[in-house]
């Protein structure tokens, strides 16, 4: 969250899409709002809320440079939506068409298999797509936090005890 805000204060509003890979590899990407094109097929895999702290849960969704749509392409979606995506910074060179470049961070997407009964929760809802946020669309207020401390909180890496 530091490191988007620092890039919002920067460039502006923000997106991020997740890569596909190519010359980028399959990076979370960032640019300033607008200028990647989001396709009508593409999926919001979430709306970050630039005013969260660590365990803090808003009273409603963030708007304007407050609010970072993280996207996917639709038939990358098909691929990882039993899968939580966990954005997080570590250090090392961004790659070349995202802004955290020149920070010496990089986002990096880590990922969590949900549980059976995550799955049934998320095929109760349709995602929204890229042609949907343009007709006004959004997504619910999230109920709990999104932010967490280190990747791991969310994300526990296999085989390694998560410190407490």
């Amino acid at each position: 969250m530091e490191l988007l805000r620092r890039l919002g204060g920067l460039h502006g509003a923000l997106m991020m899409h997740q890569s596909g890979g190519c010359c980028d590899g399959s990076s979370p990407m960032c640019y300033p709002a607008g200028e990647f094109i989001v396709g009508d097929r593409d999926v919001l895999l979430g709306l970050l809320d630039l005013r969260a702290e660590v365990g803090t849960v808003a009273d409603d969704l963030p708007s304007d440079g407050d609010a970072v749509p993280v996207w996917i392409s639709g038939s990358q979606f098909q691929a990882w939506k039993h899968t939580q995506m966990v954005l997080d910074v570590v250090p090392g060179r961004g790659s070349g068409f995202s802004l955290e470049t020149p920070e010496g961070l990089r986002f990096l997407s880590r990922g969590r298999a949900y549980t059976p009964e995550e799955n049934a929760e998320l095929e109760s809802q349709d995602p929204i797509t890229g042609a949907q946020w343009e007709e006004g669309a959004r997504p619910t207020v999230p109920t709990e936090s999104i932010v967490v401390a280190e990747a791991v909180d969310a994300c526990p890496v296999p085989g390694m005890a998560i410190q407490g």
